[in-house]
């Protein structure tokens, strides 16, 4: 599927004239999210992409008109670029942002931002004193949606419970590609959807909230399952990424070997929990994210679909209840992928803020560390090899 054409931002150049961005990784969302957003905003100028493969890399520079692309982000020159957005695979995420940090180049980071605690902590080394920025791409809080949930949680008192779940009706990525194999991904649905559902909940939390518990589950029930699989993504370009990695160009007849099912809990150590499901696959009819908070002073739910998939709620919805009446709060109206261009609305002050620096670490340092604790209760997966969905459903 390709997304929706980027809106025009009003936001006016920067002072010294448009940020000039390197684009490293042109897999899906790097081709299909961030590129085609960063070529049509006025604050920012491509200069350079970088990717291995050379029919993705030469076509994605002929359709914007960049004027220099690499292979490697060691090719990209001194001074070539303000800032890089990288967008390669999970595994590579810490690795190739390290190595621009190293140099003194800002990075902006897809994410997961790192898939260890130990590769947060090699980060947060290169943000010394003196040292480049790092800032996190991360759509879901970027929601007028979730902000407008967030406005209605003040209201709530003090929170005691929030329960959060993204779940697809049929959404396994990339078949045969890096997404579903563990070395190249660090993990399924849990840190792919996972990290936007703590991206969204942490925040309501506060940031000083400190998690003293996290337990989980996994499943593997439809990750193998043809009828599973997104078909509005383009597994196409993410596979031959897989192959281009692996060296082989080849992706043919490989199975996934990570969660598309994770059911987390969470307690505070001020005494909220944290209820999260993370969910490629089901027998859902539709995609939906829902998001419940619970407070000493009444309930807020919201519920819409994260995500660019076109099996979606048809209108997002938010309601709050308070003494056994519930009301509906009006939500702006907002087309797909909108968070993703307030993100690049932000970033030319995000990159000047002092505020930012180590922010973004920090951050991801508290995810992860939630990520790994409830792989470490979860039983391994097992992947089925029965078909969970096929011959179920022909939609």
């Amino acid at each position: 599927m390709t997304t929706p054409p980027p809106a025009v931002s009003g936001v006016a150049v920067p002072p010294g004239g448009p940020i000039r961005v390197a684009v490293v990784g042109l897999g899906w969302a790097g081709r299909e999210i961030w590129l085609p957003r960063l070529a049509a905003h006025p604050a920012f100028e491509v200069t350079a992409l970088v990717d291995p493969q050379p029919a993705v890399r030469e076509a994605a520079r002929d359709t914007h008109a960049v004027p220099f692309a690499y292979v490697d982000v060691d090719d990209l020159p001194a001074g070539a670029a303000d800032l890089v957005v990288v967008a390669v695979p999970n595994h590579l995420h810490a690795a190739v942002a390290a190595r621009l940090l190293r140099r003194g180049v800002p990075v902006f980071l897809e994410k997961p931002v790192c898939l260890a605690s130990a590769e947060a902590a090699l980060l947060a080394d290169y943000l010394r004193p003196g040292g480049a920025v790092l800032l996190a791409g991360s759509a879901a809080r970027w929601r007028a949606v979730v902000r407008a949930l967030a406005d209605a949680a003040v209201a709530l008192g003090p929170i005691r419970h929030v329960d959060v779940a993204w779940v697809r009706a049929r959404g396994v990525p990339d078949a045969g590609g890096w997404f579903t194999r563990r070395d190249l991904s660090g993990g399924g649905a849990l840190v792919d959807l996972g990290w936007h559902l703590l991206d969204t909940v942490l925040p309501l939390l506060g940031p000083a909230t400190r998690i003293t518990h996290a337990v989980g589950s996994v499943s593997a029930d439809f990750v193998n399952d043809t009828a599973a699989h997104a078909v509005w993504r383009d597994p196409a370009g993410s596979a031959a990424a897989a192959g281009a990695l692996r060296g082989d160009g080849s992706v043919g007849g490989s199975r996934g070997d990570v969660e598309d099912t994770a059911r987390g809990f969470l307690l505070t150590a001020d005494g909220a929990s944290v209820a999260v499901h993370a969910c490629w696959a089901s027998h859902e009819a539709l995609d939906r994210t829902t998001i419940t908070v619970q407070g000493v002073a009444g309930t807020a739910t919201l519920r819409c679909t994260f995500g660019f998939s076109p099996n979606r709620e048809p209108t997002p919805v938010l309601t709050r209840t308070r003494d056994g009446e519930t009301v509906t709060l009006p939500l702006p109206a907002e087309p797909i992928g909108t968070e993703y261009d307030r993100q690049l609305d932000a970033l030319p002050g995000l990159l000047t803020a002092p505020a930012s620096r180590g922010a973004a670490v920090a951050e991801a340092h508290r995810t992860i560390d939630i990520i790994e604790r409830i792989y470490r209760t979860a039983r391994p997966t097992e992947p089925e090899r029965e078909h969970a969905l096929a011959g179920q459903r022909d939609r």
